[in-house]
C-alpha cells in the first residue's frame, strides 16, 4: 500500500464539477461530492469496496466550497478540469495558494492533454453519469484511487523567513535598547527554526541579514513542502515567521503515483541505449537514453514506468539485447518486416519532443508496435466487462498468449474489477443497517433532501447576492472617480498631443531648411575648389597648358562604359580614367576604342586581349601614377603637361613595341617557310 493510499483513509476527499454557472461569468455553483475515510473497526461503518464509504452530495458556491476545503483539509480536490475552478492561470495559481497544507488539487483526467472523464472512468472500472454530480463523484473515486496529476504552481522547496515583527521606531532615549531587543529576539527565534529543521533532518540553506544587537531578518530556503515544515507561519511579539513555497515559472501537472498502467516499450540499444514508453491508448509517457547507464539500470527505470506487456525494435531481426529484456518482463516481441526507415521515424514521431536520435528510434519502434496492435487492443476491449480491468485482459492475450474468452474466466474467478473498483450509484448509497423504503417513502427522502439543499443554496445566494451589492456601490464609486480622473487625462492628453503636432511641424521644417543649407553650403565648396584648381598656376594657364578634363569610368566593364556615356557622353579626344582596369575582354575594349579617345588612365593591370586591342586602335594607355587625377564629386581634372609627358613616354614605348612584333611576324613566317619545305622530303 502506497503513502498516499494510507494517508487517504485518514482525510476525505473532495470531487468538484461545474453545477450551473459560468466561472468567467456570473458566480458558478459546484456540485460537490465528499468520500469521507471510514474506520474498519467500527461495527457501525457502512460496507464498502476500498478505503473510502460514507458519500456525502451538495451543491455549493464558490465561497462555501473555499470554507470546507479550510475547515476539512482534503487529501485531493479532485476534478476533471482544473480551469473549472479559476478562470485564467493568474486565478489557478491564487485558488492553489489558498489550500491548506497537504491538500492536492488533481485533474483525474490528465496532464496539458486531458482525456474525456468518461473513458478515463472506464478504464479504472468507475461508475460514471454525465450529469454535474455523477462526474464529480467518478473524479473523486478516481482520485482516492490515485488515478491522475497533481497540479501545481509551486517547486517542493519553500522559503521560511523570520523577520522583525515591529518597526525599530524612530528613535528616543532608549531607541539603542530597544532595537538591540528586536534584533536580539530574531536571532533567538532564527536558532529555533534552524533547530528544528535539523531535528527534522530537512536540508536547507541559510541567509541572514546581521544588524546591530543580533539579526534584522533571516531566510531559510528548505527542500520540503509547507506540510513536511516543523514551523508554520506566525507572529509574536517582536518577531514574524512566514512559510511560502516557491513559485514555478507556470503551471506543471505530477502524476499522483508511478505510473503502474500496462505499457509498450521500444528500446534501442548500442553505446547510448534508449527506451521510450507508450500506454495502450498510445499516449507517449516517459523518454530515457544514457551512455553510462547498464542493463539492471534501464529495467528498474522501465518498472518505474509501468508493466511491459510489449517489447519493441526497430530492426529485423531483434537485437539479443532486446529479446533479453522482453524474456525477463515475459513479454511479447515486436519488431518489423525490415529495418525502419529514418524518414519514416521521422514521420511518426513528429509530435513527440526527443533529446537524441536513439530515443527517436526506441519511441519510433513503440509507436510501430502499438499501431500493429490498436484493433487487437479495441476488439479485447469491446468484449471485456466493465467490471474487470481491461488492461489485465489486453496483457494476458498478447503477452500470455490466451484467448479473450479464458483470461476473462480467469480474472472472473479471481475476483478481479480492475483498478479502483467500484459499483453501481444504488449500491454506493444504500445503507445496509436501514429497512427497505417503500417507493412513496423514497420520494419523500429525496423531496426532503432536494429542499435542504435548496435552501442551504438559497442562504448562500443571499450572502453572496448582499456582498455583491456592497460591492457594486464600492465599484460604483470608484467608477465615477476612474471617469473624473479619465475626463481629466483626456483634456491633458488633447493639449499634449496638439503640442506634439505642432512641434512635429517645426521640427520639418527645421530638417529641411537645414538640408537645404547643406545643399548650398557643398555646391559652394565645389565652386571654389574648381576655381583653385583652374588658377593653381598661372603660368600654364597662360601658356596653354593647364589643366585637362577627365571623363571617370568605375570599372573596365560594358556596363561602366555605357554608364559613363550616358552620364557626360564619351567623344573623340577625352582623356578617360579607367578607375579599375581589371578583368576586360576584347569586347569591352573594342566598345571603349570606338570613342577614339585621346588617351585612357587606368588603375590596375589591363588583361593581356583588351591591351593588344587597344594597341591596334592606336588608343594610349597611360599608368595612373604617372598621370595623377585630381577628383572634386563627378568632376576630374589632370595637368596637361603630365598627360603630353605620358603620351610621349608611352609613343616611345609603342614604336619599340612595333617593331618587336614586326620582326616576330617575320620570324614566324620565316619558320613556316622553312617548316613547309621541309615537309615533302620527310614525307619522302
Amino acid at each position: 500500500m502506497t503513502t498516499r493510499t494510507i494517508r487517504a483513509r485518514d482525510r476525505p476527499v473532495f470531487g468538484v464539477d461545474v453545477h450551473s454557472g459560468d466561472v468567467r461569468g456570473d458566480d458558478p455553483s459546484y456540485a460537490l461530492v465528499i468520500l469521507d475515510p471510514v474506520d474498519e473497526d467500527d461495527p457501525d461503518a457502512p460496507d464498502a469496496d476500498g478505503p473510502m464509504a460514507r458519500v456525502t452530495r451538495d451543491v455549493v458556491s464558490f465561497r462555501k466550497l473555499c470554507r470546507l476545503i479550510d475547515d476539512r483539509e482534503p487529501l485531493y480536490v479532485a476534478t476533471d478540469n482544473a480551469y473549472e475552478l479559476a478562470a485564467d492561470k493568474n486565478e489557478l495559481v491564487g485558488f492553489l495558494r489558498s489550500l491548506p497544507d497537504g491538500t492536492r488539487l488533481v485533474q483525474v483526467t490528465g496532464a496539458e492533454r486531458p482525456e474525456p472523464l468518461s473513458r478515463v472512468a472506464s478504464r479504472h472500472g468507475i461508475p460514471y453519469g454525465k450529469e454535474p454530480m455523477k462526474e464529480a463523484e467518478a473524479s473523486a473515486r478516481l482520485a482516492a484511487a490515485n488515478v491522475g496529476h497533481e497540479v501545481t504552481a509551486f517547486t517542493d522547496e519553500t522559503t521560511v523567513k523570520v523577520s522583525r515583527g515591529r518597526s525599530t521606531g524612530k528613535g528616543g532615549w532608549s531607541q539603542d535598547r530597544y532595537t538591540r531587543r528586536i534584533h536580539g529576539n530574531v536571532r533567538k527565534r532564527t536558532r529555533q527554526v534552524q533547530s528544528k529543521l535539523k531535528e527534522a533532518n530537512l536540508s536547507f540553506e541559510r541567509d541572514v541579514t546581521e544588524k546591530y544587537g543580533g539579526y534584522a531578518n533571516a531566510t531559510f530556503t528548505v527542500e520540503a513542502r509547507p506540510e513536511d515544515i516543523p514551523v508554520s507561519s506566525s507572529r509574536a511579539g517582536d518577531v514574524r515567521v512566514e512559510v511560502e513555497r516557491e513559485r514555478r515559472d507556470g503551471i506543471e501537472y505530477e502524476p499522483l503515483v508511478q505510473r503502474r498502467d500496462r505499457v509498450i516499450v521500444g528500446i534501442d540499444p548500442g553505446t547510448t541505449t534508449a527506451a521510450a514508453v507508450v500506454g495502450l491508448d498510445g499516449t507517449v509517457h516517459a523518454l530515457y537514453s544514457s551512455r553510462t547507464a547498464d542493463t539492471a539500470d534501464v529495467t528498474e527505470w522501465i518498472i518505474e514506468q509501468g508493466r511491459p506487456i510489449i517489447v519493441a525494435a526497430d530492426v529485423e531481426p531483434m537485437p539479443e539485447t532486446v529479446e533479453k529484456f522482453r524474456r525477463s518482463f515475459d513479454a511479447a516481441g515486436w519488431r518489423p518486416t525490415t529495418d525502419l526507415p529514418v524518414d519514416e521515424k521521422l514521420h511518426r514521431t513528429r509530435e513527440t519532443n526527443y533529446q537524441n536520435d536513439h530515443e527517436r528510434d526506441a519511441l519510433a519502434a513503440a509507436l510501430y508496435a502499438y499501431d500493429d496492435h490498436e484493433d487487437q487492443f479495441e476488439r479485447i476491449a469491446a468484449k471485456t466487462p466493465p467490471r474487470l480491468d481491461r488492461e489485465a485482459v489486453i496483457a494476458g492475450v498478447v503477452a500470455g498468449d490466451a484467448s479473450v474468452e479464458s483470461v476473462i474466466a480467469d480474472l472472473s474467478e479471481d475476483g478481479g474489477s480492475g483498478d479502483g473498483g467500484g459499483g453501481d450509484d444504488e449500491a454506493d448509497e444504500a445503507d445496509p443497517t436501514e429497512p427497505e423504503r417503500t417507493e412513496e417513502e423514497e420520494t419523500i427522502r429525496r423531496l426532503r433532501e432536494r429542499v435542504d439543499r435548496l435552501e442551504s443554496h438559497a442562504e448562500s445566494l443571499e450572502e453572496d447576492l448582499a456582498e455583491r451589492d456592497e460591492r457594486i456601490e464600492e465599484l460604483e464609486g470608484e467608477l465615477e472617480e476612474a471617469k473624473r480622473e479619465e475626463r481629466i487625462e483626456a483634456r491633458s492628453r488633447r493639449a499634449v498631443s496638439r503640442l506634439e503636432r505642432e512641434t512635429d511641424r517645426l521640427e520639418r521644417e527645421r530638417d529641411e531648411a537645414r538640408e537645404r543649407v547643406a545643399e548650398l553650403e557643398g555646391k559652394v565648396e565645389t565652386l571654389k575648389e574648381l576655381w583653385r584648381l583652374d588658377h593653381s598656376n598661372f603660368d600654364d594657364v597662360a601658356d596653354d597648358r593647364g589643366l585637362v578634363s577627365v571623363k571617370i569610368v568605375e570599372q573596365f566593364t560594358l556596363d561602366a562604359i555605357e554608364a559613363a556615356d550616358e552620364a557626360y557622353g564619351l567623344v573623340a579626344g577625352d582623356v578617360v580614367y579607367l578607375r579599375d582596369a581589371s578583368g576586360a575582354g576584347r569586347r569591352t575594349a573594342e566598345r571603349l576604342a570606338e570613342t577614339d579617345p585621346r588617351a585612357v588612365i587606368r588603375d590596375g593591370n589591363l588583361s593581356d586581349v583588351a591591351d593588344q586591342v587597344l594597341f591596334d586602335h592606336d588608343v594610349p594607355v597611360l599608368p595612373a601614377d604617372a598621370v595623377p587625377v585630381r577628383e572634386v564629386d563627378e568632376l576630374a581634372v589632370a595637368s596637361e603637361e603630365a598627360v603630353a609627358a605620358a603620351l610621349d613616354d608611352w609613343e616611345r614605348r609603342a614604336e619599340r613595341r612595333r617593331k618587336t612584333e614586326k620582326q616576330e611576324h617575320l620570324d614566324r613566317i620565316i619558320s613556316e617557310h622553312r617548316a613547309g619545305r621541309t615537309l615533302p622530303e620527310t614525307e619522302e
